[in-house]
């Protein structure tokens, strides 16, 4: 089984409203050069080596590294692990933060997969939302990726915007539809405790999502985007074929993804899961004293784990393959659970394996928490 790595870049020109990662806003160069040289130093002591057919640079906002420093982080990868030919090697990107002439050095040192969050073609509620960024500049961003001849390109969009309507919705996918991304991840606003959004909800600033007519969004993506050839592959994310994201494709079947950087989290491929000190300044003082970065690490039940990952992927979950590797019969075990699920229409068992439906898909924490 092949590895994935994962390496966290947390500088951002500014935070957004609904952001709950682990960022730093950009402050100077010198910072930035610090911290490389650390998750460099990270990279080289890793303990082991593994076969690698994915490399993820996440954020943050990887696309404020400079060419040379993202050669730094990728000499000791090399190093390190055993690279396969042909590995997929994704850039997180902003839009307004690359040039031809940068898109190309990426794409020289290997880089040949691009993501970046779009979030929405409506520059009122990229404001709202503290982007930077405009529509036009998402525009230009995918132009520019395509003559620096990047052939995997995708990007983001949330639904249920506070004051978005289905139409502002419909024309936010139609903008995203034109630029013909080979990947599209589409999600539903999320509003999470602590964020500068959440208080804002809170305060009446903003008003609160409605759950209805973030179904009815949800409903009008899946019918929108298959008609022009995308394949729903999980929860949020669809593909033209062959263009699914082989790193993310990781997380949901338990693969072993070894995360580098302050906030990374890495799954051993056994039964241990750890995480990385989240502060940038005090990971890279970990680092540069010798000291490893870990502060978390917990022994996860896989069996349980198994089921609620899989149920994300449109294939589902392979009754009997599961049943030969745990030695757990799903659908007796969980008889009661199902025939509830299956009575509000959330799950399917057909063709020997389990599934969310149509309707699963968008309540899918219903059903997950049967497994938690």
């Amino acid at each position: 089984m092949s590895s994935g790595v994962y390496l966290h870049i947390p500088f951002c020109r500014s935070r957004c409203s609904y952001c709950d990662f682990a960022v730093d806003v950009y402050k100077n160069a010198a910072i930035v050069e610090d911290y490389v040289s650390a998750l460099a130093a990270e990279i080289e002591n890793f303990p082991t080596s593994h076969v690698v057919d994915t490399i993820y640079f996440g954020g943050g906002t990887p696309s404020l590294l400079t060419p040379a420093q993202l050669e730094k982080i990728l000499k000791p990868i090399y190093k390190k692990f055993s690279v396969a030919e042909n590995s997929e090697i994704t850039m997180e990107m902003n839009p307004a933060t690359v040039t031809l002439e940068t898109l190309k050095a990426y794409k020289n040192l290997g880089v040949n997969r691009a993501s970046f969050g779009a979030q929405t073609f409506d520059d009122a509620e990229l404001k709202r939302l503290g982007r930077r960024h405009t529509a036009a500049d998402v525009r230009e961003t995918v132009e520019l990726l395509r003559q620096a001849d990047f052939v995997d390109v995708g990007f983001d969009l949330i639904a249920g915007l506070p004051r978005q309507t289905l139409k502002d919705w419909e024309r936010n996918l139609d903008e995203a539809l034109k630029l013909k991304p080979e990947h599209l991840s589409l999600y539903l606003l999320e509003i999470v405790e602590g964020t500068p959004l959440a208080a804002q909800i809170r305060s009446g600033r903003q008003p609160l999502p409605d759950e209805d007519l973030a179904a009815e969004m949800y409903e009008m993506m899946l019918e929108k985007v298959s008609a022009d050839g995308y394949r729903q592959y999980e929860i949020s994310n669809y593909a033209l074929p062959n263009y699914e994201s082989k790193h993310n494709s990781k997380y949901w079947t338990l693969s072993p993804v070894f995360g580098f950087g302050c906030s990374a989290h890495s799954f051993d491929g056994g039964n241990v899961r750890y995480s990385n000190e989240r502060d940038a300044a005090r990971y890279a003082a970990l680092i540069e004293a010798g000291n490893s970065a870990i502060v978390d690490r917990e022994t996860i039940d896989v069996a349980s784990e198994a089921v609620f990952l899989g149920l994300r992927l449109a294939k589902g979950v392979d009754l009997e393959q599961y049943e030969a590797h745990f030695g757990i019969n799903l659908i007796e075990k969980y008889a009661a659970d199902f025939e509830h699920l299956k009575d509000s229409g959330l799950i399917e068992i057909a063709a020997g394996r389990l599934k969310l439906t149509r309707r699963g898909f968008l309540f899918s924490n219903e059903v997950f928490a049967v497994f938690v």
